[in-house]
Order: structure tokens, then sequence, then C-alpha cells
């Protein structure tokens, strides 16, 4: 049975199967039924979407399942992933349900699915949902294109004012943005409308960019995948301070007064330094993937903090996380989790905490990131025929051997392949740009010659 949940939700192109009306009717109607043999008799689904044109149609997909089932469905409207896995815990809901692709281009999107806890679902729930689809589960009743029902209390609305209350208040408590110049890049995602008016309401002085979604220029140019007119726009208008989400604002990237890029690493280097200053850096370790730069690691070492590595994707660093009683993780990408508040990622909480380190230390940006190390990084992907286990290839384990030789303690070498691609992907870092990027190719030749 082919597997259709990743680490990350389903995802693939809107219209073509997994994403296709009968598939996401089955996908809502088999998790009503499912939530009913939990005991949930029934059961409220909460349902969120960013501001692609397909999520409308997917959201009446799904309630048509869902409701088949017996399940009552609320809409929260176009609202950012972590607010859902917010109201999906607060309200409380039986489950909590994201139609977005993330960062992917508009013509694609995805379901990821929330637990009360506001984790994601469990993968145990997940496998009898795909046993349901590749079985063709029928689904009860012949709804098609059913209307949510949004006009009973709580309103979509009042559900996004409920998680920007959330945000504003308890997150927020205390703090003051007054006399902070910031440009927020919205990606013409689902923080569009509810970033500026948090940053706005705290004081700051916003200038939004890429906020005009017409449910096709998401992601398109701007975001987190694409800093430069954010970049450009902070340094025109003398910014203290630039924050990209992407498309589903789970993440923040950040560029300081000076147009200097702040990813996800510097981002764990800033927090943990402020949680560690006031008590608060559980396990004194931050946990992060694989792909985060072994500057960091040498960089958080020299304060006595360690840092854990975890394999690729969100889902493991909050595993991780859960189960070391760590209180910070996250990814290069700007994918930041503090546990103790939120255990899905949230690119506003994060650009909270931020501008909080900012302001309690009154100092900028690119101060508080200053003592942090980056070694040289190269990656390569090699299209492969056939994904055969990387180390039991006796010439290409003989050569990564011996390149983890050379490079000693002052380098690292991960070699790995892409869970949604034919890809063998390399990842090189070291002292020297030139060493690497040569190691990088051998290595890319040999792969080539024995798997492409």
């Amino acid at each position: 049975m082919k597997k259709l949940f990743g680490t990350d939700g389903m995802r693939g192109e809107a219209g073509v199967f997994p994403l296709d009306p009968q598939t996401i009717r089955t996908v809502g109607s088999s998790l009503a039924a499912h939530l009913s043999e939990k005991g949930e008799r029934t059961p409220l689904i909460l349902i969120g979407r960013d501001t692609r044109e397909s999520g409308e149609w997917l959201e009446r997909s799904l309630v048509d399942g869902a409701r088949a089932e017996g399940a009552r469905c609320l809409s929260a409207g176009v609202i950012t992933t972590p607010g859902v896995a917010y109201l999906a815990r607060t309200l409380p809901a039986a489950a909590g349900i994201v139609i977005s692709a993330s960062h992917n281009p508009y013509h694609d999107n995805g379901i990821k699915i929330f637990s009360p806890s506001g984790q994601k679902l469990d993968a145990r729930t997940e496998r009898l949902i795909e046993a349901d689809i590749h079985a063709n589960r029928e689904v009860p009743g012949d709804r098609v294109g059913s209307i949510i029902e949004v006009n009973q209390q709580p309103s979509s609305d009042s559900l996004q004012s409920r998680y920007l209350d959330f945000l504003a208040t308890e997150i927020g408590e205390g703090l003051s943005l007054n006399g902070l110049k910031v440009v927020l890049d919205c990606a013409n995602g689902a923080a569009s409308k509810l970033a500026p008016l948090l940053f706005e309401r705290l004081g700051a002085l916003v200038i939004a960019i890429n906020h005009s979604p017409d449910g096709q220029n998401i992601n398109q140019n701007c975001g987190s995948l694409h800093i430069k007119q954010l970049t450009e726009t902070v340094v025109s208008e003398r910014a203290d301070l630039g924050i990209a989400f992407d498309g589903d604002a789970d993440r923040s990237l950040f560029v300081d007064s000076n147009g200097n890029y702040v990813d996800g690493d510097a981002t764990l280097w800033v927090l943990a330094n402020y949680l560690q200053a006031r008590g608060k850096l559980a396990r004194a370790s931050v946990v992060a993937t694989v792909m985060s730069n072994l500057g960091l690691e040498v960089s958080l070492r020299s304060r006595g903090i360690e840092l854990v590595r975890t394999d690729v994707g969100d889902k493991y660093v909050l595993d991780k996380l859960l189960s070391s009683g760590a209180s910070l993780g996250g990814e290069q990408s700007g994918h930041i989790i503090i546990p103790s508040v939120s255990l899905a990622g949230d690119g506003m909480i994060t650009s909270l905490y931020l501008t909080r380190a900012m302001t309690e230390a009154d100092k900028t940006l690119g101060e508080l990131t200053q003592g942090l190390e980056h070694y040289p990084q190269v990656l390569v992907n090699v299209v492969v025929k056939q994904k055969v286990p990387l180390s039991e290839v006796p010439s290409i384990g003989q050569l990564a051997r011996e390149i983890e030789g050379e490079l000693g303690s002052k380098g690292r070498l991960l070699l790995r392949y892409s869970g949604t691609e034919p890809l063998a992907r390399i990842m090189l870092e070291g002292e020297s740009q030139s060493e690497i990027d040569a190691y990088a190719q051998m290595l890319a030749s040999e792969i080539r010659r024995e798997l492409a």
C-alpha cells in the first residue's frame, strides 16, 4: 500500500490524486469514522486553509465526507497552520485540518491533520485513512459541494481573533514594540491579514509587502524562499527588522537592519542565548536537524549548550523535544518550536520571541547574532535510478570515509536520499569552500557512476 502521508501531511498537485475531490471526501469521512471509533460520537473537526485558489473546493470536499459520517465541521477560514493547531487544542476539537502546501507554488496543495494536543495526527490513524483511500472506501450520502456553516458561533472571524488574542496577550504579554519599524513579507499567504494586525497591535510601525493574495501568487517570488525583496525593502526603508513568512506561516526568517540574512540556525542561536540568560533553556540543549550548520554546534558548545541533532523534518524535532525535555528546537529553514507555548512551529511566535530578545537587551538583531560561527557549506543533488543504501555501495562508502577522515573534527559530511524525489543529497561543511566543493564533486561523480 503506497504511503500517502509524509512527515508534513499529504501533499501534491491540487486536482490530482490524492488531492482530488473524491479522495479528499474519503479523507474527511475516514477521519470522522475513526474519531467516532475512539469515542467521539459527533466529533468536532476544525478546518483552516491558506490562500490557494484550490483551498475552498478542497475544504468543501473534506466537509462533505466528514459530515456524511456525522462529524460537525467548523471553518476558521484563511488562517495559519499553527493557528489551526492552537484552536484544535483550545476549543477543543477532536481534530484540526489545515489545507496548505506550505512553501510550495499555488498549484500544489496539501492536508495536515492535528490532534487535540496540537500535535500532528498519529501515524496509526494516518495509515487507517490511507487504507480507506486505497480501498476506494464509499462515502455515505450523496451531497456534493455542501456549504460549511460558519454563521453559527464561533464564526471564522472570531476564531481568527481568538488566535490573534493568544499571540498578542499571552505570547506578547508585556511586549512593547513602540518605535520599532518592521517590514513583514507575508508571502501572499495565510499571514497576510494576521501578521500586520499583530505587530501593529503591539505598537510596531509596520510596512507590509506581499500581503494581497489572489489565489495564485502565494510564495511567488516572495516569502521565506525569496528574501531579496524583503532585504531591499528593509534597507531602503531603514527598518529595524524584516520578517519573511512562508505560505502557511509555520516558519519565519529574518533580515537585520543592515540587510543581512538571518536563517533558522541564527534564530536558534539568538533564542538559545536569550533563554539561557533567563534560566529557561532546559537541559542546556537545543534540538536541530542534521542540516544545521556545524558552526551553530561549535558556537553553542562555547556557551555550554549541547546541540542535539535529528533527521530532517519538524516532526522529528518535536519528538526529540518531547522525549528529552528540551525547550527549544528547530530547522535551518526557520521552523522553530518552543514546546512550552506551542507544539507546532509558529512563525509569528518565533518573531515575537526574537523581538522580545531585541527589546529586552536593547540591541539590534545584528548585534544579537554576533558570536555565531558559520562554516562554509555545499549542497549537491544527484539524480539516481535506484535508492540503494549509500553506505552499502562499496566505492561510495569508501570515498565517504576517506573524505570524513580528511575533514576530521573541522568538517562534516551528510549523505542521504530525498524522501520525495529520485535524488541523492550531498551536504558538506568544512573550513575551506574550495576543498568541500571538490569533495562534493568527487562524491557526485561516484554516485552518478554507480546509481544514475
